[in-house]
């Protein structure tokens, strides 16, 4: 027995050894910086197989027929990823944005406008950045349509002759604020007084824009506008005597464009539309009224229809994978190719807008004044500016 002492330590400092070595060995690997990457695992970006991720895209009506068409081919080819459409004016969903009654995973207005004003709002609230506005993650235009001139071919003949040709807003001021009405611009005594239409700017975009052209054509710019210009009472007093004209704002452009179709210039001689929304309804005018007629102003202002993921916290990194899997499903080139049969101009410079056809509508509609070639356009001002603007709009237009 006293041969066994021996070797029985001898076991139990083995044993201690190697334990120690086995302690500082795991020690050593849990605190090695090059592995600690690889310990947890980064979130996943893709639904797993075989279950779905909803993505809430809340995109402005104007688009609606192209929009529906192009998430309809998207889902086919990706049926993992449900596309939830939820139309809203502009205006209206960027409100809603704001005060977080709508949490959209994806969002597209009609124009930049709304987009910028937006963006400045939501910093002003909350001090983060909803989307970047520049770079690569900024919105991305979708389809292109100007604002145009609708106007009854016999009222715009007297509006051009007494303009010089051109149709203008100080021309268009002259007649509608004219207590002499249509005879001050060589019209018929007999239709009254001049009727300019257009929506509600803090309702509708197309009216937004409508005061933003008034603004470049007034102080004679096409970019740099300002909030000091909105303060000008000269440019106010402009506005007030225009706005007097409009026997009434609407909320929506295409419920406004159906008004003028159906009532005629018994109830608008002159719209500010989309050019889109023209497009839609110009075979429905003629011979209804008379001719109506496509006019492009000296200085258009585009609808570039964006589209940007939001940086909200309710977006998840998956929905955020699937949401710029469909933006680059809209913006691809054969998505793009269609936007001239619903009357947009795709905003893809890779596709081919002229062509023979007898589908495209500036090809069938060209002798109602529609164009490929058009007049300078202008860059959207920022947000503050739109505000301000808006703000300006409503203190000086008190009776609507």
């Amino acid at each position: 027995m006293k041969q066994a002492r021996p070797k029985a330590a001898f076991y139990v400092v083995a044993l201690t050894i190697i334990a120690l070595v086995a302690y500082f060995a795991v020690r050593r690997f849990k605190s090695t910086p090059a592995d600690k990457p690889t310990a947890v695992p980064t979130v996943t970006q893709s639904p797993p197989p075989g279950e779905t991720v909803e993505v809430s895209f809340e995109y402005s009506t104007e688009k609606k027929d192209w929009i529906e068409a192009a998430v309809q081919s998207f889902q086919t080819a990706n049926p993992t990823i449900k596309v939830k459409l939820i139309g809203k004016g502009s205006l209206e969903a960027a409100q809603a944005i704001l005060d977080g009654t709508d949490k959209p995973v994806l969002w597209s207005p009609a124009d930049s406008l709304v987009t910028n004003l937006l963006a400045s709002d939501w910093q002003t609230k909350t001090s983060t950045e909803l989307y970047p506005v520049t770079g690569d993650l900024a919105p991305q235009p979708l389809l292109l349509t100007p604002l145009v001139f609708a106007v009854w071919e016999d009222r715009a003949k007297r509006l051009l002759d007494a303009s010089g040709g051109v149709l203008s807003w100080k021309k268009i001021h002259k007649a509608v604020s004219s207590p002499k009405g249509w005879p001050e611009v060589g019209g018929k005594p007999a239709w009254g007084f001049v009727k300019l239409g257009h929506t509600d700017p803090n309702k509708s975009n197309s009216g937004m824009q409508a005061i933003v052209l008034m603004a470049y054509e007034f102080f004679n710019i096409t970019t740099g506008l300002t909030v000091e210009h909105m303060l000008d009472p000269k440019f106010q007093e402009f506005v007030r005597q225009i706005e007097e004209g409009v026997p009434h704002f609407e909320a929506s452009t295409g419920t406004f464009m159906t008004e003028m179709i159906r009532f005629g210039p018994s109830k608008y001689d002159i719209a500010l539309v989309y050019e889109s929304l023209a497009i839609s309804q110009l075979e429905n005018a003629q011979g209804r009224w008379g001719s109506l007629h496509i006019y492009y102003p000296s200085t258009t202002i585009w609808s570039d229809h964006p589209v940007v993921v939001l940086n909200g916290p309710w977006v998840t990194p998956t929905q955020r994978a699937a949401a710029d899997k469909l933006v680059a499903h809209l913006r691809s080139t054969p998505v793009q190719s269609t936007a001239l049969r619903f009357g947009f101009r795709p905003a893809d410079p890779a596709v081919p807008m002229k062509s023979s056809e007898a589908t495209n509508p500036f090809t069938k509609m060209a002798q109602y004044g529609l164009s490929l070639e058009l007049p300078p356009a202008t860059r959207p001002p920022d947000g503050a500016v739109v505000r301000n603007m808006l703000m300006m709009w409503s203190r000086v237009v008190k009776r609507k």
